[in-house]
């Protein structure tokens, strides 16, 4: 019989171990510890435990769209590749006639989510994100609108010179089904100072997400991971998600966002390595042990860590995608989208059984 000791080149792992075999909720130093291991197999077969506990054999994925409406932004993020100040020869804006073309051109498509996000427009009035919702709506009556992060829901709520909460519920009846979790990087005050001073604070990212979920919105989250944080930051970023969700249990899926450094404030810094994206999904598959999923999002760590991370604690590889502009405007190499043929072979070429979602976790037809 192979002892616990026996699985880990890192003694540290064994505790750990331990308490992931009676279901305990590991702790900061844990957190710190599983970041700390140079045992990534150790990590990984943690989080495999977990993950086939909670999921079996199963990986997800969903026949998505992703619409970026606009990259003008008041916010100027020194991580980010996508934000533009209007009049910057990259910058763009979508009328709604270019989002309901967009819509148009893959109405034939089995689609059931369309993702949108943009930046924090100053001049885009509130109700062009109302009628943006309820024409997709119009078109689509049967698709599922994750959209708008928490940080563009308080940016609308200024706009609107409303409550989030009002805001939300306006929002709602125009069509909106979920948010999306970007926006939350790392909650680290020492990051935030340094990277994204004018963002919306770490507690107004929560109390946005919060106030979703008490209205009966599901939300995600993320954390963008490979710039300056520290494995210490990680770990006090992943446990706000937690206890939060000890609060108001409406998170549906953490995504790990792996940083790409190129045409940003941080070009000097290196792209993230494979170990670092696996050690991610991993970490947090075992920290968040009150978040139904974790997604490997293939966009951003690409398609071959993406079926790895199926061993290393995700359950979820996102979708078909098409035409991603966020990512790939700081340099990342995916392809723009996948065919549902393509993520069934990535599945079931990692040893896993493909099961198509929609946004919420229902399931899709067969397989």
């Amino acid at each position: 019989m192979t002892t616990p000791q026996a699985l880990f080149r890192d003694p540290r792992l064994v505790p750990i171990h331990d308490k992931v075999q009676a279901a305990e909720r590991l702790n900061r130093d844990d957190g710190i510890a599983l970041y700390r291991s140079h045992d990534l197999l150790g990590v990984g077969y943690l989080a495999n435990l977990v993950r086939e506990r909670l999921h079996g054999n199963r990986a997800y994925y969903i026949y998505n769209q992703h619409i970026n409406y606009s990259n003008i932004c008041i916010n100027g993020c020194r991580f980010c590749a996508f934000g533009k100040k209007a009049g910057d020869p990259l910058a763009y804006e979508m009328t709604l006639d270019d989002i309901l073309a967009k819509v148009e051109e893959r109405i034939a498509e089995p689609i059931t989510e369309i993702h949108i996000v943009g930046g924090l427009h100053p001049d885009l009035p509130f109700s062009y994100y109302l009628d943006m919702l309820r024409e997709i709506k119009k078109l689509r009556p049967q698709v599922h609108l994750q959209a708008f992060t928490a940080v563009e829901i308080a940016h609308l709520a200024g706009l609107a010179g409303l409550s989030v909460a009002d805001t939300l519920a306006a929002l709602r009846e125009a069509g909106l089904g979920s948010l999306p979790g970007g926006g939350a990087e790392v909650f680290s005050p020492r990051i935030r100072t340094s990277l994204c001073e004018t963002k919306l604070s770490p507690e107004g990212w929560l109390e946005v997400a919060q106030t979703a979920h008490r209205q009966g919105l599901r939300t995600n989250a993320t954390m963008l991971y490979g710039h300056v944080e520290t494995p210490e930051e990680r770990v006090e970023h992943l446990i706000r998600l937690r206890e939060a969700q000890d609060e108001t249990g409406g998170f549906l899926t953490f995504i790990p966002l792996a940083f790409h450094p190129k045409n940003t404030g941080l070009e000097h810094l290196s792209e993230t390595t494979g170990f670092d994206d696996l050690k991610n999904l991993a970490v947090a598959r075992l920290m968040l042990d009150n978040f139904p999923h974790i997604k490997a999002f293939w966009i951003m760590i690409g398609l071959k860590i993406a079926q790895l991370s199926l061993s290393f604690g995700a359950n979820d590889i996102d979708g078909t995608v098409i035409e991603e502009r966020i990512t790939h405007m700081a340099g990342a190499q995916t392809a723009q989208g996948l065919t549902r043929t393509e993520l069934l072979h990535l599945i079931r070429e990692a040893g896993r059984e493909p099961v198509e979602r929609d946004t919420l976790y229902n399931l899709v037809g067969a397989n």
